[in-house]
């Protein structure tokens, strides 16, 4: 029975979340499986990924195959530098020590590479927002210009208006009636 470490699919459409299990090579994808020992969720930036270290070395060391997902997975979280590192110290060419110093520093190294992309990532969020802030600041000030335009067009408008009344008004007080006129009416 050929056994291999794998993902099952779970989640909703277009929102995947993945559980790393062990199951044998001939069952269906998301069906029977021997042992499930962490999950992946793709959707995050970066990927999380919570797995069950020493199972997966324990597995590995049985021979469960990973497939090429599970291979990048298991590399990133370390599992297979911690393999190499025991194989080594099998053989004979490390310490226990030595290979746990090892893996400790390459352990660090990559923890401060993520903390890096989360901050640069962070980083590139606030930057975006201040851009958004910025942009949105410009259209609301000419928003309130044109609106402040037209409330003056508007007041020039009646004021105008106003004056036209007045003149109007005023031309006709000033014509004066005149007995011709009268008489020519009669």
């Amino acid at each position: 029975m050929p056994v291999k470490i794998r993902l099952t699919r779970r989640g909703r459409k277009k929102a995947a979340f993945y559980h790393i299990v062990i199951a044998d090579s001939r069952a269906p994808r998301d069906g029977r499986f021997i042992e499930s020992i962490g999950t992946y969720n793709p959707i995050t930036n970066p990927a999380t990924i919570e797995l069950d270290f020493d199972r997966a070395i324990d597995w590995l060391n049985n021979g469960a195959q990973p497939t090429d997902t599970c291979r990048a997975i298991l590399s990133y979280k370390g599992v297979l530098m911690k393999k190499h590192l025991l194989e080594g110290v099998k053989k004979g060419a490390l310490t226990l020590e030595q290979a746990e110093a090892k893996f400790q520093t390459w352990l660090s190294d990559k923890e401060n590479k993520i903390q890096a992309k989360r901050d640069m990532l962070k980083q590139g969020q606030d930057s975006e927002m201040k851009q958004r802030l910025v942009a949105e600041a410009k259209v609301s000030e000419a928003r309130a210009q044109d609106i402040a335009k037209k409330i003056a067009d508007k007041a020039a408008q009646e004021s105008k208006a106003k004056a036209d009344e007045s003149k109007e008004e005023s031309v006709v007080e000033e014509t004066p009636v005149t007995e011709n006129t009268e008489e020519a009416q009669a």
